[in-house]
């Protein structure tokens, strides 16, 4: 491991919750995805999967912000460990009720209640934040990590989730991707001494962390991006099924989530100067111009190569993503904050899938990409209109006090160097 990374986790306790965090969100990638091949393997009705894959991210976009808020209240460990059992018990009741051929609404009523899974992702996020606090160079690597192991968990999850629903029992998929979010959360949880010091009400304030303009951008911007996401996973797989390789989509798309992970190691060793907000819209905009050339593959080596470089723009904007957060939201609401980011996501998936799968049935796979294309260039816009408010982060309360404690504490300490040297 590249000498950056190795220093990240020279801090005690970092590579236990990095494992931890792997596998809690190891069903990010294989809830959605497994649902789909469970329905469609049980009932054969594809209307049915979607609306149920549909239903499970809009949940998760509604609960997770919540559950996050009451995590920068009450602590990571007080609040994951009910959520979780709340969501496993939800996934049990999905299960018996696929296999016992309940009613439809059953199946919706279980599967919005499954939504409420904490945002392992932002947790993890959380402690090295608090860990390298002040260390931007660090906490650049360690969130440069992070995009890493979110890419390691698209690659592999949902070919596992797949295989197991194909080979071994429908319900494999989802049942491993619950197992693996109980095990992953509860470890987490059972380290303590790596956990954010919650802040109560009294000093966490009230209102949202989606009050900060500036957050409210890059949750806005976000909601395109997923739909990037969203739209290219489906057309993917409509296109390789028209050229009579549908078990090719797959491997297509790990090639996406390989270029995103590459780019992402490699951002995590550079030593980056100059504003946050400026590489954002960099990353943006190179993530909007590189869906253009998925208009023009006609076939599925030209389409994994254009998905490639594609892949490369994903990361290094996820990292920059969250160091913004970071700087936008007071440390009181921070998991909050960065929760926000991935319910964006999770909404511009649901909207962008929904888009892509319409264009298919009318125009066919080839001429979907336009659905990314549009998207990329609604975030740019989104962008660029709330660039203004991401050069200035206007921190409010709690966060602005900890900022200016800490710009003076900081002058003091230069203000002693230069006594000592005198």
């Amino acid at each position: 491991m590249p000498s950056p990374y190795r220093a990240i986790f020279a801090a005690p306790g970092t590579k236990a919750f990095s494992v931890a965090g792997f596998l809690g969100r190891m069903p990010l990638s294989m809830m959605g995805i497994g649902v789909v091949t469970m329905i469609s393997q049980v009932t054969g009705r594809y209307g049915l999967a979607g609306a149920l894959s549909a239903t499970l991210a809009m949940s998760a976009a509604v609960m997770g912000p919540q559950v996050s808020r009451l995590v920068d209240r009450h602590g990571q460990r007080r609040v994951l460990r009910p959520a979780t059992l709340l969501s496993l018990a939800a996934c049990a009741g999905l299960l018996l009720c696929v296999q016992q051929q309940a009613p439809d609404w059953t199946l919706f009523a279980f599967t919005a209640l499954v939504g409420c899974v904490p945002s392992v992702g932002a947790m993890t996020r959380a402690r090295w934040a608090e860990i390298y606090r002040g260390s931007a160079r660090e906490l650049h690597t360690a969130y440069s990590w992070e995009s890493i192991v979110d890419e390691v968990c698209f690659i592999f999850g949902p070919i596992i989730s797949i295989g197991l629903s194909t080979i071994w029992f429908p319900e494999a998929g989802p049942l491993f991707a619950a197992a693996f979010l109980a095990v992953g959360v509860f470890w987490l949880t059972a380290q303590h001494a790596t956990e954010p010091r919650p802040h109560p009400r009294e000093e966490h304030g009230s209102g949202s962390a989606l009050r900060s303009p500036g957050l409210q951008i890059l949750a806005l911007a976000f909601v395109a991006t997923g739909a990037i996401f969203g739209s290219v996973d489906v057309v993917t797989v409509a296109f390789a099924e028209e050229q009579g390789h549908k078990a090719a989509a797959s491997l297509v798309l790990a090639v996406y989530a390989l270029g995103s992970c590459l780019a992402g190691a490699v951002f995590g060793l550079l030593h980056l100067k100059g504003e946050p907000s400026r590489r954002w819209l960099l990353g943006v905009c190179a993530m909007a111009v590189s869906m253009i050339p998925l208009l023009l593959a006609g076939n599925l080596p030209l389409l994994a190569v254009a998905l490639f470089v594609a892949g490369l723009s994903i990361a290094p904007t996820m990292v920059t993503t969250m160091a913004l957060v970071e700087a936008h939201v007071p440390r009181t609401k921070l998991t909050e904050g960065m929760t926000w980011t991935g319910t964006g996501l999770a909404i511009g998936v649901a909207l962008g899938s929904s888009a892509a799968g319409w264009v298919v049935d009318v125009s066919g796979a080839e001429a979907a990409y336009v659905v990314p294309v549009v998207s990329g260039a609604l975030a740019v816009v989104v962008g660029l209109l709330g660039y203004r408010r991401l050069r200035r982060p206007v921190p409010t309360g709690e966060g602005q006090r900890e900022r200016d404690d800490e710009g003076e504490h900081q002058d003091g300490d230069h203000r002693d160097g230069e006594r000592s040297v005198a």
